[in-house]
């Protein structure tokens, strides 16, 4: 399976311990392949770190700001990283996902016409329990990418009837018309049947991925 989706995270560095915590969250869309995660700690020593910064940073299909009062206060952050993101937006190039940490005014920035996550623009640390809060981030997140998925499904021309009415199918389990996990495990094993077919040109088994995921979700529900 090709790369995953990059996801690129803008943060100030107090804010190191709340990454690294969304970074936890993510772990296993990661492990599935679905994203492929980047910031500046990935830098490799003796490399340029602004240039190794304004690679991803160009490339990463999402990204991420990490909003709080130092992420505010940082010329580089706001200043530099922030309006770059903005400018791919802009652009079509990026979808941009601001994350509100910790409480701080940030709603006439230029990214405050964008929805914000944890729902509601609650910040993380304002949620009696973190974990709830990163676990509301790490959804919406995967929502993006099950999006930019569908978009990339839809992009391509001359697909077969079956390949036609799997993506039909994907729709309607990523705006949640299908819940029934047994269901949605049965369309993944629909698409990881075109795995191995040369005339499918998109990526059938990472649209397989993404409906495990989301059954596994929907199954943890029903269990409640």
């Amino acid at each position: 399976m090709e790369k995953g989706i990059e996801i690129f995270f803008c943060y100030a560095r107090k804010d190191q311990a709340l990454l690294n915590d969304l970074k936890t969250h993510l772990t296993l869309i990661t492990r599935s392949g679905l994203i492929n995660m980047w910031h500046d700690a990935n830098i490799s020593p003796g490399a340029e770190w602004e240039k190794e910064i304004d690679k991803h940073l160009n490339t990463a299909q999402i990204i991420l700001l990490l909003i709080s009062p130092d992420f505010m206060d940082s010329d580089y952050c706001y200043g530099i990283e922030m309006k770059r993101a903005m400018e791919r937006y802009e652009q079509g190039k990026s979808r941009v996902i601001p994350i509100i940490l910790r409480p701080v005014y940030w709603q006439k920035a230029p990214f405050g016409k964008l929805q914000a996550l944890p729902t509601d623009a609650k910040a993380v640390i304002s949620w009696q329990h973190q974990d709830e809060a990163f676990f509301d981030v790490a959804m919406g997140i995967l929502k993006a990418v099950e999006e930019i998925l569908q978009q990339h499904l839809r992009s391509k021309d001359n697909v077969s009837p079956k390949l036609k009415a799997l993506t039909r199918a994907y729709e309607q389990v990523r705006v949640g018309k299908i819940t029934n996990p047994d269901i949605i495990r049965s369309i993944a094993s629909q698409f990881e049947t075109l795995v191995s077919d040369p005339k499918v040109e998109i990526d059938v088994a990472r649209a397989a991925q993404v409906l495990r995921e989301r059954a596994e979700v929907y199954e943890k529900q029903y269990m409640l």
